[in-house]
């Protein structure tokens, strides 16, 4: 405990291309790309496949497969196949991204069909009854009722990513993962569990902001209970396997 604090209490250790600042950044930079791109795939998809329900049995299955993926292991192969391709530092960066995408859209796809799958079909009926077409019903009346889940899909991989960028250090690329790696390199105890705790907190905090900016958008009235039948029903985020 005592290498911990005096290795945060070390201002060395937080400036610098190479301190805490930068690769904070780093870490939110590549955590926030990868959220915009599965959230990019997986909302469009999961509200169609809501909306229709059509794919609903295909894709179930294809997301639990992709959960099944060890994320280490397909980060090697990634960075051996598609790395060659690039050039720079885009060459670990890229692929990094990549198997970072395929860990965050299941979560995200699962709550936004989830939620238009959930919606009263009642509701659908009478909106239908007051003459909107398919797609005003889906972005008037689903999407709408479909948020709270939305957002849950949406936090759930913001967790899942900012927990498992760490391993993108591994194949050099930047993020507060760098300090366990150099750390177990090094043997620098203080340096790893320093880096484990800026990834708690930071995690902590991304979750903290989610749920804020939830209680802004999401109607009280549509706050989903935990124990929904539907959100029971959906795949649920399940820890990723390195």
């Amino acid at each position: 405990m005592n290498l911990l604090w005096e290795w945060l209490a070390d201002p060395n250790n937080w400036s610098g291309p190479e301190g805490v600042w930068a690769r904070l950044i780093e870490h939110l930079s590549y955590s926030l790309a990868t959220l915009v791109i599965a959230a990019v795939v997986g909302i469009p998809l999961g509200l169609w496949i809501g909306h229709t329900g059509k794919g609903r049995l295909t894709v179930v299955n294809l997301v639990n497969g992709m959960r099944s993926v060890p994320t280490l292991g397909l980060l090697f192969v990634a960075v051996l196949v598609v790395g060659p391709l690039l050039a720079g530092d885009v060459a670990f960066l890229g692929p990094a991204i990549f198997v970072l995408v395929i860990l965050a859209i299941p979560p995200i796809l699962a709550g936004a069909y989830a939620g238009v799958e959930g919606v009263d079909p009642g509701v659908r009926d009478a909106a239908r009854g007051m003459g909107m077409g398919e797609l005003q019903v889906l972005t008037k009346v689903e999407i709408p009722v479909a948020l709270p889940l939305i957002f849950s899909g949406l936090r759930s991989a913001a967790l899942q990513v900012v927990a498992t960028a760490t391993i993108a250090a591994s194949v050099s690329v930047g993020g507060l993962g760098r300090f366990l790696i150099d750390g177990q390199a090094y043997r620098d105890y203080g340096e790893m569990a320093a880096g484990a705790l800026l990834v708690a907190l930071l995690a902590v905090c991304v979750d903290l902001v989610f749920a804020a900016v939830q209680r802004l958008v999401v109607s009280p009235g549509l706050a989903a209970p935990n124990d929904s039948p539907r959100l029971r029903a959906a795949p649920q985020p399940v820890p990723a396997t390195t």
